[in-house]
């Protein structure tokens, strides 16, 4: 059965609408005046910046991860920091890295940061995300694509679609990059990427049952 793409995004049930991450950076603005934990200030400062704030920060240190050891020092941590924009002087940056470098060794697992970073979440709020992943993923191997979402989305009923605007895929796309960090667009979605997404849109929402209705609601779990 085909999700109509167009209803989802004008009827605003999509999870992750405009409205819930201007609701979430009004909020992670608020409380970041009130804290003095790094690790949290560095989370709100992701978050001020919407649902895909802290996937971005993830881009960044991938982007820079040229040997794929999926590590970082301190160097390197600092200019990631510094190319997504992150206002932190030195000292708060260093006592993070310290807080990440449990063993040391002079660097940074920065999948494990991530993770920390993001907001917590509820084991129902992580398996309703892990639901809507695999509906999407129809090929099951753990990335979303324009190919996956030409089974579950009835693209045609979009108005850019309509009045010629955009073919079928870009409408796709254009589907597919609200995952995306704004930096960095690839088109492909994995489960870490939505994960993190969701965990945004998560943190501006108080209870675990309107959460799950939302996103019940938005992919017709």
């Amino acid at each position: 059965m085909y999700l109509c793409f167009s209803k989802l995004r004008c009827r605003g049930e999509m999870p992750g609408t405009a409205r819930h991450d201007r609701e979430m950076a009004i909020q992670a603005k608020r409380n970041l005046s009130k804290t003095t934990d790094p690790v949290e200030r560095l989370r709100l400062k992701c978050l001020a910046r919407g649902s895909a704030g802290i996937k971005g920060l993830g881009r960044v240190f991938r982007i820079m991860d040229d040997d794929n050891s999926r590590t970082l020092d301190f160097k390197e941590f600092v200019k990631g920091l510094n190319d997504y924009a992150m206002m932190i002087d030195k000292e708060e940056a260093q006592e993070i890295f310290r807080i990440f470098d449990k063993d040391g060794s002079g660097t940074i697992d920065f999948d494990e940061f991530l993770v920390t970073l993001r907001p917590p979440m509820s084991n129902a709020r992580k398996e309703i995300i892990m639901q809507a992943f695999r509906k999407l993923d129809k090929t099951g191997d753990g990335v979303i694509t324009i190919e996956d979402l030409r089974g579950v989305y009835n693209a045609k009923h979009h108005p850019k679609y309509q009045n010629g605007d955009w073919t079928e895929d870009q409408v796709f796309r254009a589907f597919l990059d609200n995952f995306d960090s704004p930096y960095d667009k690839d088109g492909k979605v994995t489960t870490e990427e939505f994960m993190n997404y969701y965990a945004g849109v998560s943190a501006s929402i108080d209870t675990d049952v309107y959460f799950i209705i939302m996103m019940k609601n938005a992919w017709k779990l």
